[in-house]
C-alpha cells in the first residue's frame, strides 16, 4: 500500500508537470531527488520499473482512485459553501483508439429477428417470442377508423427518476467517432471520447463524466446534475443551447436549482435573457476556462492509454491536480 500511494502521487506529479509518457515521468524522477521524495519514494530505493507503473495506473483505473480522491476533495473544501453558478460543458477528448463501428439499421433488425434459444428448464413449444407490429407509412388515416399511433418517451424523459447507478449505466462509454461545430460555425470530428464537467464560480471542476464522443452533451445533463447535488449546494444551471429542453429546466427545478439555458430556436424565434439573466449567464465562461487548462497545462491532450476506465482515470489525475492547482489560486 505504500509503494501503491508513492505511484499514485507520482501520475499527480505526470499531469501537474505535463508529461506526455510514464517514461518520461520515470527519468523525471530519477533526476529529480526532491520530487522523487514529495511523491513518496525512498532516496535511496531504486524506482519501480514501468510495467509496474502500468500495473498500478491499471488498479487505480478500475478501482476508481482518481475519482474517489477528486470527490473528497470537493466534499472538503466546498461541502459546506453556497455556489451561486455552476456552469456545465462538454468537450471533445482525442484517443488513440480505434473507433467501434456503429450498428445499422439493417443489422439492428437482422439481430432482433433472430431465433431466440429456449431455456433449459423450458419445452421449446412454451416459448413465444412477440414482434411488435410494423407501424405503417404516412400519417394516421383521417376515415373514422380511429387510428392510434403512440409516441414514444424520448431520451431525457426516459432518465427522469432514475437513481444515479442506473443513469451511469446507461451512458455509453465505447470510442467512437464524434463531430461538434467551433466557434465559428464549422463542424469538426474526432476519433475518442466526450469529456462532461461541472464547473463551480470559482474555476474548481465538481464533477465530471467521460461518454463515447458521439452522445449528445444534453444526455450528460441529469447524471451529472445529480453528481454535482451529492457533493455541493448551488443555486443556478448555467447551460448553452445544446440543453436547450424543457425536461432539463423541470429536471433542475426540482433539485431548487434556478436553470440559465440558452434558448435555441430550432428554426422558430430565438428567446433572449432578461439583462439580469444575461448578466449571470457570463459567468459560464468559467467552464471554457477549465476545458482550455485541463488540455493544455494538466495532460487533457496528452491521451496515451485505451479504453473507458483508463481514459477517464488519467482525465480525473488531471482534473485532480487542476482542482488543487485552483484552490491555491484561491488562497493566494
Amino acid at each position: 500500500p505504500h509503494d501503491r500511494a508513492a505511484l499514485a502521487s507520482a501520475f499527480v506529479a505526470k499531469a501537474v508537470l505535463g508529461l506526455g509518457t510514464t517514461k518520461g515521468l520515470i527519468e523525471r524522477l530519477s533526476m529529480d531527488r526532491a520530487l522523487k521524495r514529495i511523491c513518496g519514494f525512498p532516496v535511496w530505493k531504486r524506482l519501480p520499473d514501468e510495467s509496474t507503473f502500468s500495473r498500478a495506473f491499471a488498479e487505480f483505473a478500475a478501482d476508481g482512485l482518481a475519482e474517489r480522491a477528486h470527490a473528497a476533495l470537493i466534499k472538503e473544501t466546498l461541502g459546506d459553501q453556497l455556489i451561486g453558478h455552476i456552469s456545465r460543458d462538454g468537450t471533445a477528448i482525442e484517443s488513440r483508439e480505434k473507433p467501434v463501428k456503429k450498428v445499422g439499421a439493417k443489422e439492428a433488425s437482422a439481430e432482433i429477428t433472430q431465433e431466440v434459444p429456449a431455456p433449459a428448464d423450458i419445452a421449446p413449444a412454451a416459448v413465444e417470442v412477440k414482434v411488435a407490429p410494423k407501424r405503417k407509412p404516412g400519417r394516421p388515416r383521417k376515415d373514422g377508423s380511429h387510428e392510434v399511433r403512440g409516441t414514444a418517451p424520448g431520451k431525457l424523459e426516459q432518465q427522469c427518476g432514475l437513481p444515479l447507478e442506473r443513469l451511469l449505466e446507461s451512458l455509453p462509454r465505447q470510442c467512437d467517432t464524434g463531430t461538434k461545430s467551433n466557434a465559428q460555425g464549422y463542424k469538426n470530428s474526432w476519433n475518442g471520447y466526450k469529456l462532461h464537467i461541472d464547473t463551480a464560480d470559482c474555476g474548481i471542476p465538481v464533477s465530471a463524466l467521460l461518454t463515447s464522443a458521439s452522445m449528445h452533451d444534453s444526455l450528460a445533463a441529469i447524471p451529472l446534475s445529480l453528481m454535482t447535488a451529492e457533493r455541493v449546494t448551488n443555486c443556478y444551471d448555467l447551460m448553452d443551447a445544446a440543453y436547450c429542453s424543457t425536461v432539463l429546466r423541470e429536471h433542475s427545478k426540482t433539485l431548487g436549482h434556478v436553470p440559465l439555458i440558452d434558448h435555441n430556436p430550432r428554426r422558430g424565434e430565438k428567446i433572449e435573457f432578461s439583462p439580469s439573466e444575461a448578466e449571470r449567464y457570463k459567468e459560464r465562461s468559467q467552464a471554457e476556462r477549465t476545458n482550455s487548462r485541463l488540455k493544455d497545462s494538466f495532460g487533457g491532450r496528452h491521451i496515451r492509454v485505451r479504453g473507458h476506465e483508463k481514459v477517464m482515470s488519467h482525465l480525473m489525475f488531471g482534473i485532480l491536480a487542476l482542482t488543487a492547482d485552483q484552490l491555491l489560486r484561491l488562497l493566494t
